[in-house]
């Protein structure tokens, strides 16, 4: 149950009500498009938190469904995107070099449309909160795309392990991650089994078992719970690894299997108690101590603090979400209701303050400047350049979130050259999508006849300077905004945009 927010903590700090609204848009959301803060400051930001907080309540405007609905791989269960998949590597056994074109061909698109849904949610969604959180789980529980089967599954695992628990109970969230496809295939505990086992028969997923391994019992403590300071050693590691044994998926469908066979049958000592032998349970149960024990209170409400306040959050709120955490039985969407409603979320000395990720800062350029992409690449290929592409985490740590990884002279130049590229409209490939008769949806690009027949509007469409000032307004300072207006009106925009305020949220 949502308890409202208190105006005395809402007025600490001695932000502006402009400020406040500026604040909200840029920490609950990737920044402010055209309307939003006129929308915010008459609904205020009281409900305007509340309502993101329960994003159900919002209706997905009908254009980016249909957008979303234009990607042909997105909604495809696991099992048909490993069935085409295998189809390709098999076509790579029978002719190599065409198996390998259409393995390609496969894989990017699925990778494309991942990217180009994540973008347009992103950029249009007025569930913007929403968005952020999937943001801030997918690289909590980080897979990368490059590995294997998760070339072809990072898609439906944000949709079925990320998307559904953003504001849910932590333990199902945990659950989500632990059995879908691309975490057991990422972090290698699908074949993770007993020592000795033998596979037999010639069902695919008992086939290439490797004995014990370690990696995911490892970063299920470090990284998706405990923290590395949580108190466990090496040899919980390896007991945990013996826990999880069996935990696997058939490669051939994708759903999750526990294999009683594949699985140590002793007794293990983990954390301090003795774990009985007792299948699936085992995990289970290791599951539901891990969500509730008081490091990953603090771990998690760590770890949000820095993504949503400051990069160095405070003892004192860490404490304050920590127990929140605690109390609600590991409730996000409590944990989140206390952090907005902190003294510390609303200090002044945080306003605009925190370095924008690559991520966040290409989408709140789009979302600024209001224009209209034909297609996403471009988007993707800015991400790759600013070095963090989508999905493409190699490590299972995930992106960092704070300045000191983002800040240097290479990173700004690339921001100020796709800032410039964006707001000369010379962004797209293809036609604007605002002036084409074109009906490929954004992150699809034009047949050659649909460029045929749209070669007259191929022209940039500059970004309209009034339109970002009156966005931007109360994000710039006064010597910034002095210093665009003594320069001449083409360059305008690209300044706005690539200025170190915009740069910073």
């Amino acid at each position: 149950m949502f308890v409202p927010l208190l105006t005395s903590t809402i007025q600490a700090g001695e932000l502006t009500p402009q400020q406040k609204v500026m604040h909200v848009l840029n920490r609950l959301a990737y920044g402010p498009r055209p309307g939003d803060a006129d929308r915010v400051m008459q609904m205020g930001v009281e409900r305007y938190i509340d309502e993101q907080l329960h994003p159900q309540n919002i209706a997905v405007p009908p254009s980016l469904q249909q957008q979303l609905g234009a990607l042909r791989t997105l909604n495809e269960s696991s099992a048909r995107l490993i069935e085409q998949y295998r189809d390709t590597e098999n076509a790579v056994k029978n002719n190599v070099e065409s198996g390998k074109e259409a393995r390609r061909e496969f894989v990017t698109e699925v990778v494309e449309d991942a990217g180009s849904a994540r973008l347009a949610r992103a950029i249009l969604s007025p569930r913007q909160l929403e968005e952020m959180m999937v943001d801030f789980w997918f690289n909590h529980f980080n897979v990368f795309e490059g590995k294997g089967l998760d070339r072809v599954l990072v898609a439906a695992y944000e949709r079925e392990a990320i998307r559904p628990y953003v504001f849910g109970k932590y333990r199902d969230l945990l659950g989500a991650t632990a059995k879908h496809p691309a975490m057991l295939f990422y972090l290698d505990n699908w074949l993770s089994t007993t020592p000795g086992f033998k596979a037999r028969g010639r069902a695919n997923f008992q086939q290439g078992a490797s004995g014990l391994n370690e990696n995911y019992a490892r970063e299920l403590m470090e990284l998706h719970t405990l923290g590395v300071d949580g108190g466990y050693t090496q040899t919980d590691v390896t007991e945990l690894a013996r826990i999880l044994t069996g935990w696997t998926f058939d490669p051939r469908n994708g759903e999750f299997r526990f294999v009683d066979r594949r699985h140590d049958q002793g007794n293990k000592h983990w954390m301090g108690q003795t774990v009985r032998a007792q299948g699936q349970a085992e995990g289970e149960h290791v599951l539901d101590v891990l969500a509730v024990a008081p490091a990953t209170a603090r771990h998690i409400s760590y770890q949000l603090a820095q993504y949503f306040v400051t990069d160095t959050p405070s003892p004192i709120l860490v404490d304050r979400l920590t127990q929140r955490f605690k109390d609600s039985d590991g409730d996000i969407r409590i944990v989140l209701q206390a952090l907005f409603q902190s003294p510390e979320f609303w200090d002044s000395a945080t306003y605009g303050k925190k370095f924008k990720t690559p991520y966040r800062y290409v989408v709140s350029v789009v979302r600024a400047a209001d224009v209209s992409l034909a297609s996403y690449r471009p988007l993707m290929g800015t991400l790759r350049q600013l070095g963090m592409p989508l999905y493409g985490c190699q490590t299972p740590d995930g992106y960092k979130n704070t300045e000191d990884a983002w800040l240097n002279s290479e990173a700004i130049s690339h921001r100020i050259n796709f800032a410039t590229a964006l707001a000369s409209g010379r962004l797209n490939k293809y036609p604007n999508a605002a002036n084409s008769t074109s009906t490929s949806a954004p992150g699809k690009a034009p047949d050659s006849a649909q460029m045929q027949d749209d070669k007259m509007t191929e022209r940039p469409i500059p970004v309209d300077v009034q339109r970002l000032k009156a966005v931007l307004n109360d994000l710039l300072s006064s010597q910034t905004s002095a210093t665009i207006a003594s320069t001449e009106p083409r360059l305008q925009a690209a300044m706005m945009l690539g200025s170190p305020d915009f740069m910073r949220h």
